[in-house]
């Protein structure tokens, strides 16, 4: 179906759904105290554990639970938070410093104590996100009830500066009696935080969060967070989402909705960052992630023939009416261009180029024998192959059909499946799929980032957070390693480790950079205003709402919103 025609459906049946109207959200809090935001879970609410980092509720982490320093990479800098300052004192010293007055919402005091017992739970156990930390840390020294001293042996930099932003601090004592089972795994509720926002409720298709007028950052700070709810709605659609924005019954989406451009252009009270293509910021890139235990994704020149075969032009301008750019075949985000290797890249490089697949594919010994006009193997094992996205991710699902049209016009037999979200998470986390779009890495404070979540090691049967592929090479893991102990202050030596990766990167194509995903925001204007864009004279933060944002700006957002009412 053409564009122009599936908007006009969607439009047709979303402006009916404004005219006889809908799920009336908004009725149970004031309207001009409540911001409604969505496009962040895809399921119900069922943890507030902060160590379950990408199943907790969203909010849980940043809003209820804070890091020691807030990382904006829009200006690529630190912002203390829980910390008022930390510094490295000599080359394997890290000295933080804690504000002081800071409660957690029982009324404890927030101290050195909770710091300690927050990396040491790390120590403790190995399930933890964070527990990597210990391969360098020797000891964390407590000189005073606001200061700590982090002793390394060989620091990782990179990691660590990660860590400074990404880590929330949990109450030592509440979290010191709690079993092992409780820590890892149980659902915390409620939560208890310093964060600007406590739990109120939730349901099956929402999370609600209710401001913390004794939050310590307005008496330390100055700052308020202006809604006095956030309540967070889980869709299963993004067509439902663009039907909900139009009513105004959301405030932001951070969702992909297909005809924006339009809808902007219709005159609808919707803000997006960019005032004009592409709309919206980029993030990390969106990558086609072969399974690389199976045959034949785990032979290179395969993976390689799949790179040329698939038309990223074609699903930027036709699903994506060129709302995200390709990605560098470097894979690694715009913000860290400084990084690529141009070289490297023009000669290593990919782009489509069918008759380039076709060579490649033959060179390696991959025929039609039987007539069918799909490839088989080289030992004469037939080919057929899924590649699977969740039901449900409008722009996810119709990239999958690209590329399987694009993989089948150079005789790979390869079909789009959409399994639940559920579904999929599963697949990618036990390594039981062929392949699978995702997105590797993201923003970040470092290059190291990508790089860890392209091949984390070690490899183990369930994958829940990086190396999905399961790419298995040591030259690279040393690599990254080296990556992770180069003190940020060494430029330099930061790009020559990321080059030599890239050469080896591009040789053997573990994945395949697509485009870079948009940071989805689009905000109704309704009922707040003054959100983050482009323009000179609003806030420069990030408008998201997703695990992990909320540490990278986005929570100071909160506190530059103005109320319409």
């Amino acid at each position: 179906m053409h564009k122009s025609v599936l908007w006009t459906s969607v439009f047709t049946v979303l402006l009916v759904t404004v005219l006889i109207g809908g799920i009336a959200f908004g009725q149970q809090y004031k309207r001009s105290e409540t911001l409604y935001t969505t496009g962040t879970m895809w399921g119900a609410p069922t943890s507030w554990n902060p160590l379950q980092v990408w199943s907790s509720a969203t909010g849980t982490i940043g809003l209820c639970y804070e890091p020691l320093f807030l990382y904006n990479p829009l200006t690529d800098t630190f912002i203390p938070w829980l910390a008022k300052s930390g510094e490295w004192t000599n080359s394997n010293t890290y000295e933080v410093k804690l504000r002081k007055g800071i409660k957690w919402s029982d009324g404890e005091l927030f101290t050195a104590d909770d710091v300690t017992f927050t990396f040491e739970l790390g120590k403790k156990y190995k399930a933890i996100s964070y527990s990597s930390v210990w391969s360098s840390l020797k000891e964390i020294e407590k000189i005073d009830e606001y200061t700590l001293r982090f002793h390394f042996t060989n620091p990782l930099y990179q990691e660590w500066g990660d860590h400074l932003y990404t880590v929330v601090m949990l109450p030592e004592h509440l979290w010191k009696n709690k079993t092992e089972k409780d820590i890892l795994s149980g659902a915390n509720l409620p939560p208890v935080g310093t964060g600007p926002y406590l739990y109120d409720t939730h349901a099956q298709d929402r999370m609600v969060w209710v401001r913390n007028d004794n939050w310590w950052g307005t008496k330390l700070l100055g700052l308020v967070p202006a809604p006095r709810r956030i309540v967070d709605i889980v869709n299963t659609s993004n067509n439902v989402t663009l039907g909900m924005l139009l009513k105004g019954e959301i405030d932001l989406s951070n969702n992909f909705l297909s005809g924006i451009a339009n809808l902007k252009k219709s005159g609808y009270p919707i803000l997006t960052y960019y005032s004009e293509p592409p709309y919206m910021l980029s993030g990390g890139a969106i990558c086609l992630i072969p399974n690389l235990t199976k045959k034949p994704m785990s032979d290179p020149s395969f993976r390689r023939a799949v790179a040329f075969a698939v038309d990223v032009n074609e699903i930027v301008t036709k699903v994506y009416g060129n709302l995200v750019p390709p990605a560098n075949p470097s894979g690694l985000p715009l913000t860290m261009s400084k990084y690529v290797d141009k070289d490297i890249v023009s000669k290593l490089g990919f782009k489509y180029d069918p008759k380039e697949a076709r060579q490649i594919l033959a060179d390696a010994g991959y025929k039609d024998v039987d007539g069918d006009g799909f490839v088989e193997a080289p030992d004469g094992a037939k080919i057929k192959l899924s590649i699977i996205v969740p039901s449900g991710w409008s722009d996810w699902m119709e990239a999958a059909k690209t590329i399987a049209q694009n993989c089948q016009a150079v005789g790979v037999d390869l079909e789009p499946e959409f399994p639940s979200y559920g579904a999929y998470v599963d697949a990618r986390t036990g390594g039981t799929f062929d392949m699978l779009l995702t997105g590797v890495g993201g923003l970040s404070s470092t290059p190291w980032s990508f790089y860890d979540a392209l091949a984390h090691h070690p490899i183990l049967d369930q994958m829940p957070n990086s190396n999905f592929e399961r790419y298995d090479n040591p030259r690279v893991f040393d690599l990254i390693d080296q990556l992770d102990r180069t003190p940020r202050s060494n430029l330099e030596a930061m790009k020559s480790i990321c080059s030599q990766i890239q050469r080896i990167q591009l040789e053997d194509m573990p994945v395949i950079p697509l485009w870079y995903g948009a940071i989805w925001a689009q905000a109704y204007t309704g009922v707040w205003t003054n959100w983050p864009t482009a323009a000179k004279d609003t806030p420069n933060y990030l408008p998201v709402a997703w695990p992990g944002y909320w540490n990278m700006g986005a929570v100071l957002m909160l506190t530059e919103l103005k109320s319409t009412k």
